[in-house]
């Protein structure tokens, strides 16, 4: 599909300001809507005086805010969200607003103005702890905490409007994914923000269990191409996993960024590993990752400097932190979930 003008929900965020990078830089003519709620301006700042960027403070669950930027558009990619597990437990409702509703007003919006296709972040998080590795988009769902619920229930949506009203819709289900700019919120969140802020501080790692927990790591310009890739493929309706191809142990992480190492008790609802099967995106998108693990790993540690207003997590503040998981998710079956979290 030959794009000119695009739409960013979450442009200002960890991979919606890659993607817009990514388009600027293909040619594309790019309005970013955030609220900023997660997503920080900086990570735009240095495309703040492309002419083809526009940047608007807009919650996306308001469709009359959202309806305008939606006119003349070719595409809109769909990445506002809020993540995390801990906060999705204490603030479910929030979650709803933000990954439900916000949706559907997009995809309202969408619709009304006529945008040819939409291409939907997706949660790998959906399949829980799955019956078999690599997992396939065939794959039982089983999620196991509102975050996860909430970002399904946007997909599924996502995919009615396909059905109903013919909106082209791709969906992408992100696994674990990493790079520069990821988030440095104040909630305890992906290994990698842990990791450097720990690492720059002088701090030791804090390792889930024994680490040899295993994470389909995705390096984030490799899911761009995905999202590059989603917008010109007949598949419409569909599914697609994005992965790296492989799963990788969390003590092989620390062993390339180098450390000193504590290890903290494991979490219920995690699974020991998180594998995509990607041979569906190969095949139908042409689609593959190009970024190794040890290289996008060695861009982190270039880019450490980002991590360093981050908070520093210890054992004692992560423990605080995860109350309520242990509270909420020790009390669910053992199906677990899919997190990138170490």
């Amino acid at each position: 599909m030959a794009l000119r003008r695009v739409v960013v929900t979450g442009g200002a965020g960890f991979v919606g300001s890659h993607l817009v990078e990514r388009l600027l830089n293909d040619g594309h003519s790019v309005t970013v809507l955030d609220n900023f709620s997660t997503g920080r301006l900086d990570n735009l700042g240095h495309l703040e005086n492309h002419y083809d960027l526009s940047v608007h403070e807009v919650d996306v669950a308001d469709f009359d805010a959202v309806q305008p930027f939606c006119a003349g558009v070719d595409c809109v990619f769909h990445l506002a969200s809020l993540a995390d597990i801990v906060p999705s437990i204490q603030n479910p409702l929030a979650y709803h607003r933000a990954n439900v509703d916000g949706t559907v007003a997009v995809l309202e919006a969408s619709r009304h103005a006529g945008v040819r296709r939409f291409v939907y972040a997706a949660s790998s998080s959906c399949y829980g702890i799955p019956d078999a590795y690599p997992t396939s988009e065939t794959a039982a769902v089983r999620p196991q905490y509102p975050y996860a619920l909430s970002k399904y229930l946007g997909e599924q949506i996502a995919l009615h409007w396909a059905h109903v009203y013919g909106l082209q819709v791709v969906s992408l289900r992100l696994f674990n994914v990493y790079g520069p700019r990821s988030r440095t919120s104040g909630t305890y969140g992906a290994v990698f923000g842990v990791f450097l802020a720990q690492k720059l501080s002088g701090k030791p790692f804090t390792v889930v269990g024994d680490g040899t927990q295993t994470r389909d790591f995705t390096f984030v310009t490799d899911v761009v191409d995905a999202f590059i890739r989603a917008t010109d493929t007949q598949s419409v309706g569909a599914v697609f996993n994005v992965g790296s191809g492989n799963s990788y142990t969390v003590n092989h992480l620390v062993e390339l960024i180098e450390g000193e190492v504590v290890y903290i008790p494991k979490r219920p609802g995690e699974p020991d590993c998180t594998f995509a099967d990607t041979s569906k995106i190969r095949r139908e998108l042409g689609w593959q990752p190009m970024v190794s693990f040890e290289e996008g790993v060695q861009v982190m540690l270039d880019n450490i400097d980002y991590w360093r207003e981050a908070p520093v997590w210890v054992p004692e503040s992560i423990s605080e932190a995860t109350q309520d998981w242990f509270a909420y998710l020790g009390k669910a079956s053992p199906s677990g979930g899919s997190t990138a979290q170490g």
